[in-house]
């Protein structure tokens, strides 16, 4: 297990303009930003980054949504990141999503929720590296 996470804040977050909000929650949950950047995601790389859903139904909609517009994505570190930053942001589905938790205060619905959290140590290095290659953070 290692103490960092990868999280994206997604395009509808960013378009409602949640992006101050959602870092204060993160940073005010003890979570440290170890790299940040604000990027837009091509159609091929959102392609790529979610290729192991390639197979879904929801795939197309998927890469059309996150190519749709900026998103920012960051490198967390905190004591058992991964687990305590999918507690942070909350279900997938907002209406589901425990009071106080990102989804539950900036996610407008199950497919615009606000933001993105890895769900292991092994995808977040994955996710990070995809977004931060030249970086030697994990």
């Amino acid at each position: 297990m290692t103490n960092l996470t990868f999280t994206m804040i997604k395009p509808d977050a960013v378009e409602n303009s949640h992006i101050g909000a959602i870092l204060n929650k993160i940073n005010s949950s003890g979570f440290e930003f170890k790299a940040m950047k604000l990027t837009k995601l091509s159609r091929e790389e959102a392609e790529k980054f979610y290729e192991i859903h390639s197979e879904r139904p929801f795939f197309n909609d998927l890469v059309k949504y996150m190519s749709s517009g900026p998103i920012v994505a960051a490198i967390l570190k905190k004591e058992n990141a991964v687990n305590d930053f999918r507690k942070l942001i909350g279900s997938t589905n907002p209406a589901e999503a425990e009071e106080g938790t990102i989804r539950k205060m900036f996610a407008t619905s199950i497919s615009a929720n606000a933001i993105h959290g890895s769900d292991s140590d092994a995808n977040a290095k994955i996710e990070g590296g995809f977004f931060f290659q030249n970086h030697e953070i994990f």
